[in-house]
């Protein structure tokens, strides 16, 4: 009697209204939240991305970096190996609008060479008496665009019988600011291929690990920590001295990015194992197996898209190190060689210290790396926080 008495004081009423269910009576939604909940999730990580104005402007930065890529021949005022025997070891030539109070346009004066006999070096000295007008859209130092056919035209050229050494020449006259152009074309390329090869073995091991789990896991996770245990740096030193001497500049480009992608999966695989144990445990990803579906068709098609936004960022984090691994090896003399130019190439002239406090010049493929490697940071750092879906 007691326990039916406080049953029935526990007992807490449930009121369901028995009118039919009028839509126009809930409180409808904004126009801003219908079209956020409707919106994909690519589109809401780039409403995210869009609010992080450094990797923005980051985006906007390498995007022009990379347009040099493809048109380096046309942008560049000289080819890479243009010689100059007149203008060796020659100062930037600075750019100006105004001779003698007048607008001119973008020129330059023109140089007095003569020998030091005290320091035993050439010094060149501005001649004003030489204005020497930029000329675009021209033609000038022949080349082969692509290594498909023969041009000329130039987006911008010296004045006829005159010089344009915007960033100084090197050690035997070549022009600095063309070889930086170039070597964009091998420095930014060899950190996409190699990002490309990480991320297929970070994909394969890591989802196997992820997946399977067990002896499998546990043989791959003992890989990858032997891996990270060795010493980055020496160990791409040996890789690369192991190339042999003898292969042309693209076999020595292929492998040097294949050493750089074998290298740098360990850690990629690891965040993709990570999510797959999580995800493995997800009601649909059960359906699939239920369903029959194979394990490289429930990883491929029911895992990795669910989380391929963390994977883009993380290789956009990735590619720095490989910018700054080919830099190092190509300093060295350990990666790429003339006739090839990448900014490593172009660094390594200055290795002599005695010659880059006379010649500081020499030092300026350290800025398109600076800006370059802070560019892919911030960029990455912008992906990675609009991909995270509790930011």
């Amino acid at each position: 009697m007691t326990g039916t008495r406080m049953e029935n004081e526990n007992t807490v009423e449930h009121y369901v209204d028995p009118a039919p269910f009028n839509p126009a009576t809930t409180e409808a939604l904004t126009p801003e939240q219908e079209r956020y909940y409707q919106a994909s999730q690519w589109k809401i990580m780039w409403w995210k991305f869009k609010r992080h104005k450094i990797a923005v402007w980051s985006g906007v930065v390498l995007i022009l970096f990379y347009l040099c890529v493809p048109f380096a021949e046309v942008i560049a005022p000289y080819t890479p190996n243009t010689r100059d025997s007149q203008h060796l070891y020659a100062p930037p030539q600075p750019l100006h609008l105004f001779h003698e109070g007048k607008f001119v346009g973008p020129f330059v004066y023109g140089m007095k060479s003569e020998i030091d006999m005290t320091v035993m070096k050439w010094v060149f000295t501005p001649d004003p008496a030489k204005v020497q007008p930029i000329r675009f859209f021209c033609r000038g130092d022949d080349y082969m665009f692509w290594g498909l056919f023969k041009a000329d035209f130039h987006l911008f050229c010296p004045a006829k019988g005159g010089t344009l050494f915007l960033a100084g020449t090197d050690r035997l006259g070549r022009d600095q600011l063309s070889g930086l152009i170039y070597g964009a074309r091998l420095s930014l390329t060899v950190g996409l291929v190699g990002v490309a090869i990480s991320i297929v073995l970070g994909l394969f091991f890591g989802g196997i690990a992820g997946y399977f789990g067990g002896i499998l896991d546990s043989a791959i996770q003992r890989l990858i920590e032997i891996m990270r245990s060795l010493p980055e740096l020496p160990l791409w030193m040996a890789l690369s001295a192991a190339l042999p001497v003898t292969w042309s500049p693209v076999w020595i480009y292929f492998g040097l990015t294949i050493i750089l992608g074998l290298l740098d999966w360990p850690g990629l695989a690891r965040a993709v194992r990570s999510k797959l144990l999580s995800l493995r445990e997800e009601e649909y990803a059960k359906a699939a197996v239920l369903m029959g579906a194979k394990p490289g068709r429930v990883i491929g098609r029911h895992l990795l898209p669910g989380f391929t936004s963390h994977i883009i960022a993380s290789a956009t984090l990735s590619i720095p190190s490989m910018i700054l691994g080919e830099t190092a090896l190509s300093f060295l003399n350990l990666g790429l060689r003339r006739p090839s130019v990448s900014w490593g190439v172009l660094l390594n002239e200055a290795q002599n210290i005695s010659v880059v406090t006379v010649y500081p010049w020499l030092m300026a493929p350290v800025i398109p790396i600076i800006i370059v490697v802070l560019a892919f940071n911030f960029l990455g750092d912008g992906l990675r926080d609009a991909a995270d879906p509790y930011k």
